[in-house]
């Protein structure tokens, strides 16, 4: 994923907190370098593999 630009990754992570009730705004949050962790903990917390969710993300 690239960084913030223009509310992309916010308006993704909105309709991923109302898709999913178990995901929180911290599991959400965006910190350049750190992508690769944050996908990690939401293909567990969501039991999909990572490119399932980047293709989720990518849809939304």
């Amino acid at each position: 994923m690239k960084a913030n630009k223009g509310g992309y990754w916010n308006t993704r992570k909105e309709k991923l907190l109302k898709m999913y009730q178990n995901l929180s705004q911290k599991d959400l949050e965006f910190k350049v370098g750190e992508e690769n962790a944050m996908l990690e903990l939401l293909s567990n917390k969501l039991g999909k593999s990572n490119q399932e969710l980047l293709n989720l993300i990518i849809t939304l």
